[in-house]
């Protein structure tokens, strides 16, 4: 029972890295697009995306912690928790500055200053986002099966930032060579490269309070909604 349960955890895992990955971020875009269209290709990948996700949290669910593989020290545990502060802030500024690299950000791209607020920081603050809560909950899980559901949002968040590169540069070839000219994949890079700036004010006071009260809230809802109380861990 406890094979199948692996079995599905991992087909889900790799279903998800490959639609999103394997169709979504290479040349087999394309033809799709062609046969359904750009609405209807968007369409269809939300709908597997959506069942594709609920497979893979319930495969995870259901294979429950299978094989501890580490015990992560409290001070690590507690880091983890801590990271998920700026993991928070990243996608609160994702979700709320026009982005060239969203579905929605064709005509952002086009604007004279496409990289402000966060995106001055990286061109991929959701994508960095989900990259941090997937390597800190694997690191605090270190379950087989953790490492499976975790590992797959990783892969995905990580191997997406190139890609979406080489989607975007074939697709606007001037406008996205200015915006990652300005911009970096990791964070601060563009800044220290003296390719961009940091400016706080587009950032904004309110958002930083926003992801605070958020993480506040993601952390109050461990107990309740996952049994599980980060704060367990001893200093």
């Amino acid at each position: 029972m406890t094979s199948q349960l692996v079995f599905s955890l991992i087909a889900a895992a790799i279903v998800w890295v490959f639609v999103h990955i394997g169709i979504a971020g290479t040349s087999l875009r394309g033809p799709i697009v062609r046969m359904l269209g750009e609405r209807g290709f968007r369409a269809v990948f939300s709908l597997v995306s959506i069942v594709t996700i609920v497979w893979l949290a319930s495969a995870w669910s259901a294979a429950g912690p299978i094989r501890v593989l580490w015990q992560a020290p409290g001070w690590l545990a507690l880091l983890c928790m801590a990271l998920m502060l700026p993991a928070v802030l990243l996608l609160v500024g994702a979700l709320t500055t026009p982005n060239p690299t969203s579905v929605a950000g064709a005509r952002a791209l086009q604007s004279e200053t496409p990289a402000k607020g966060v995106l001055r920081v990286t061109r991929y603050p959701m994508l960095w986002a989900f990259a941090l809560w997937a390597a800190t909950h694997l690191i605090v899980i270190g379950t087989l099966s953790g490492v499976i559901f975790t590992g797959a949002f990783l892969v995905t968040a990580i191997a997406g930032m190139p890609s979406l590169d080489a989607k975007y540069a074939r697709r606007a070839p001037q406008q996205w060579a200015a915006f990652a000219g300005v911009t970096s994949i990791l964070p601060f890079v563009a800044i220290a490269q003296r390719r961009n700036r940091f400016v706080f004010g587009e950032i904004g006071a309110w958002r930083i309070v926003l992801a605070i009260v958020l993480w506040i809230g993601l952390v109050a809802m461990h107990p309740p909604v996952f049994g599980v109380n980060p704060w367990r861990y001893p200093g």
